[in-house]
């Protein structure tokens, strides 16, 4: 498999390292992407921290690389800036992230949570009083990260992923603010059993629902799940939840409500387990899947203006009496499950599969 092939439908920098999205928001015009990226280099942690990479597209598929957003050059995020989400107030686009540093020269990494901001959605300015939130409270711990802001009800709320390690407890923390920049601590927003930290949320509505994005890291493993609930006096709700990408190549989804209303989600292609699988970072954006709530499950399915790019079958995709089988240069996968309908999207070397109308996706690199 040829991983220097550049993909037709998927964004990607032109050259280093990218994970998890970041800050994905509508802003003077355009779709406005952010990525953790290191610039300079293929590989994550070789010399070089955590920037917010930026691109922007008006069709999701003519991408525009724009300059670096953010580099780690102040002594609070001299460890990196690392993820976090993007917000509009008065005509000026805020990004949120962790700004991460070293304590008294420790081992120990310090995470707070700091504020950039621009007028024209390029250049951006770092607030003079960063970090914004300088501490982690008591039901939190040093894992401290991840900020996600959204506004609700004229309140702006800003939930934070950390958690409990020694009682396996994943927690999302929330603050409230009247401005964006005096932040007040509100307590636990929602939590998780069996996970040792929450990851990369994210909060969008569907209607008079909320739907939290969230992944965790577990003892062993990892996951990702899209929650669905109600919101009220700071605390999320949950109903139901749903891991709907079965794929070994899905992490840190991202959501945000586009300019239409729609929920929508992004995710980080591939896991960090290919970080020195090929010549150099093959990680890139999936594509915008929208997320229709029905009968007690979460669908994910490609935005309505990509869907002339679905195909019914792939070479590399052989259907069976039970499901199907993917053939992939680091293992084969196998769907058991009844399957009424597939769809696929090939982009060189990835595939993005839809399972019944979006009932369960599979993101594969082969």
């Amino acid at each position: 498999m040829d991983y220097l092939k550049d993909l037709k439908y998927h964004f990607k920098p032109k050259k280093g390292w990218m994970n998890d999205p970041n800050g994905l928001v509508f802003f003077d015009g355009y779709f406005h992407a952010f990525y953790q990226h290191c610039p300079n280099r293929e590989q994550p942690w070789d010399g070089e921290y955590m920037h917010w990479g930026h691109a922007r597209t008006k069709d999701y598929l003519t991408w525009e690389e724009l300059p670096v957003a953010l580099t780690p050059e102040l002594p609070y995020e001299n460890q990196g800036c690392w993820s976090g989400t993007a917000i509009v107030k008065d005509d000026t686009l805020y990004l949120f992230y962790a700004s991460v540093t070293e304590r008294d020269g420790e081992i120990y990494r310090r995470q707070t949570v700091s504020v950039a901001y621009s007028k024209d959605g390029i250049h951006f300015e770092k607030y003079e009083k960063n970090p914004v939130i300088p501490e982690f409270p008591a039901d939190g711990s040093a894992d401290f990260r991840d900020p996600a802001v959204f506004l609700d009800n004229g309140k702006y709320y800003c939930v934070i992923a950390s958690g409990r390690p020694e009682i396996h407890k994943g927690r999302l923390l929330i603050y409230e603010s009247d401005n964006l920049l005096d932040w007040e601590y509100k307590g636990i927003m929602y939590e998780l059993d069996g996970a040792n930290v929450a990851e990369c949320p994210s909060i969008v509505r569907s209607g008079d629902k909320m739907l939290v994005a969230m992944s965790a890291l577990t003892p062993d493993s990892h996951f990702f799940e899209v929650g669905v609930g109600s919101f009220e006096n700071g605390v999320f709700r949950r109903e139901y939840a749903y891991n709907f990408d079965r794929g070994p190549d899905h992490y840190a989804g991202q959501a945000y409500n586009d300019d239409k209303g729609r929920p929508i989600i992004m995710s980080w292609i591939p896991g960090w387990s290919y970080s020195r699988f090929a010549k150099r970072s093959i990680g890139c954006l999936s594509l915008p899947r929208e997320m229709i709530l029905e009968d007690g499950k979460v669908l994910a399915y490609p935005i309505k203006e990509l869907q002339y790019l679905l195909k019914d079958t792939d070479e590399a995709v052989t259907m069976t009496d039970d499901g199907f089988t993917v053939k992939r240069g680091k293992g084969d996968i196998t769907h058991i499950g009844k399957v009424d309908d597939i769809k696929i999207l090939r982009d060189e070397y990835i595939l993005e599969i839809f399972v019944n109308g979006g009932e369960i996706n599979y993101t594969v690199i082969l």
